[in-house]
């Protein structure tokens, strides 16, 4: 493969191989990372928001680290809730943790009436670029 295009094999979920899913794509300088969810390495999905969402942010600083990049590379996210007041304020309140300028990231948040899997509360994709 390429240097200037390459992808990233998953955490090995059976819905990468059945949907033909890719979690990370690299065009020249740019990574696009999936719609993340916020389960560990063996599918499951912790309680809550704020345990969801800091597991999606460690699956996305996992992915982007296999490109060589880190969270300072994210130019824009975008956050799929099924609770957007929770999420807003989980977003809100850990910040800092994810980036070390969270007002050099384009931010959206959508409000969902569903997402992939039973009790998933939030979903992230992201653009980086080095």
């Amino acid at each position: 493969m390429s240097n200037k295009n390459k992808n990233a094999e998953g955490f090995g979920m059976p819905w990468e191989e059945i949907y033909g899913y890719s979690q990370a794509i690299k065009k020249g300088n740019t990574v696009w990372i999936s719609g993340q969810l916020g389960h560990n390495e063996k599918g499951e999905l912790p309680e809550g928001m704020d345990a969801q969402m800091k597991q999606t942010y460690a699956n996305i600083k996992e992915l982007l680290s296999r490109f060589g990049m880190n969270m300072d590379h994210v130019v824009e996210e975008v956050i799929y809730t099924m609770d957007m007041a929770t999420a807003f304020d989980a977003r809100k309140n850990f910040k800092k943790e994810y980036y070390s300028d969270p007002k050099m990231v384009a931010s959206t948040m959508v409000g969902v009436t569903g997402l992939a899997l039973p009790g998933q509360l939030v979903e992230i994709k992201i653009i980086a670029t080095e």
